[in-house]
């Protein structure tokens, strides 16, 4: 005797078709990086990396993050401003420069994702 296969399921029933399933969105992140130090601003919060010492801030305890260039106009700084008013701040070289101009977009999106102004 021969084993027969399931009878097709009928329309309306059973899991969408893969083509049909609904697409979870990423959430988007930020990651800026040099040979000492990286910055990393995630769902998490935001993250330093500082010549291997990492501090991390979760949303909960951050006031404001605030970005922009070096006087040099070859690194790109970040602060953190904590919910005790304490400010922690890292600086990552940009090599090349131009990429410090591709970081700055990046950053403001990511930052508006997760702090939206209002």
């Amino acid at each position: 005797m021969t084993e027969q296969p399931p009878p097709p399921v009928p329309p309306g029933f059973g899991p969408p078709p893969p083509q049909y399933a609904p697409a979870v969105p990423e959430a988007p992140d930020f990651l800026a990086v040099d040979k000492h130090n990286s910055v990393v601003v995630d769902a998490s919060g935001v993250g330093f990396d500082m010549y291997d010492i990492v501090v991390d801030f979760p949303w909960a305890e951050i006031r404001s993050v605030h970005y922009r260039a070096s006087p040099d106009g070859k690194a790109l700084m970040v602060a953190v401003v904590h919910v005790d008013g304490r400010v922690y701040e890292a600086i990552v070289k940009a090599k090349p420069r131009e990429r410090l101009l591709g970081w700055f977009a990046q950053l403001a999106w990511v930052l508006g994702y997760y702090r939206p102004a209002g």
